[in-house]
């Protein structure tokens, strides 16, 4: 049977989700839980995720599959994993899916949240949560210049050193800001077909100077132009960086209808 888990989790204490030898990973949590709860196979059950994020980025939906040797509800799934699953992790939903489902290549689309605490000193509560300016933002200027960044685009310059990725054009449907006065936070929201290494980061740390007029309102064009990583200069950190969502075929707000299964 092949299982479609939903994850949550609090990133602080992992080194990202991809696993890595002698450090705490998603990924190595996941695996160990889901091979306990199968009696630990040979081979071993493996966990696919719909994409990496990094060490101390959060997750609200993020997507695993793997494959169990046994049949188990949807509803036992999730709780059993549950039960064995620390307490920074917690599985939201499963689905049982048709054998050809992909977590990674059946991805439509993917949406994330970062949240920048505006306190005058970093608050010790929001550390690990949040993002921190302290500076003034005009939050209207920074949905102005957010609007460049909709569209197909090369986003060489909103990419860290480190990125395997064959091309750096990537397409974003939706990108914006609002203050939330309650906490004292600018959320941004970004909703695109992919992201590229540390892109949101990059993306809301030239918003951020934007917003506070250390860059002109038009600066994100010019970054297309110059194609060069070190222009953007900033990138905020992983702690106020969220997965909130990720697309399948057929239930992408962008993409309605079912489209032809991509080539793997």
């Amino acid at each position: 049977m092949r299982y479609k888990i939903t994850l949550a989790y609090d990133g602080t204490n992992f080194a990202g989700f991809q696993r890595q030898p002698h450090k705490r990973t998603i990924e190595s949590e996941l695996t160990r839980v889901v091979n306990k709860m199968a009696k630990n196979p040979t081979p071993a059950i493996v966990v696919y995720g719909s994409g990496r994020t990094d060490a101390g980025v959060h997750a609200l939906g993020q997507v695993v599959h793997f494959d169990m040797p046994y049949h188990l509800t949807a509803e036992n799934m999730r709780k059993g994993l549950n039960s064995m699953l620390p307490v920074d992790m917690e599985v939201l939903h499963v689905d049982i899916v048709s054998n050809d489902f992909h977590a990674r290549y059946d991805v439509s689309g993917k949406r994330y949240v970062y949240r920048m605490d505006l306190g005058e000193f970093r608050n010790p509560f929001k550390r690990n949560y949040t993002g921190h300016w302290k500076f003034p933002v005009d939050v209207d200027r920074i949905n102005q210049a957010a609007q460049d960044l909709i569209g197909e685009h090369d986003f060489t310059s909103f990419v860290a050193s480190g990125s395997s990725a064959r091309t750096y054009f990537r397409t974003i449907y939706e990108a914006g800001c609002h203050l939330d006065k309650a906490n004292n936070e600018l959320v941004f929201e970004f909703y695109g077909n992919g992201f590229l290494y540390n892109q949101v980061r990059i993306m809301v740390g030239v918003l951020v100077e934007i917003g506070s007029g250390t860059r002109p309102v038009d600066d994100i064009q010019n970054l297309y132009r110059i194609n060069d990583r070190r222009a953007a200069r900033r990138t905020v950190p992983a702690s106020g960086l969220y997965l909130k969502h990720v697309y399948y075929e057929g239930d992408d707000p962008a993409h309605p209808t079912k489209l032809p299964k991509r080539q793997r």
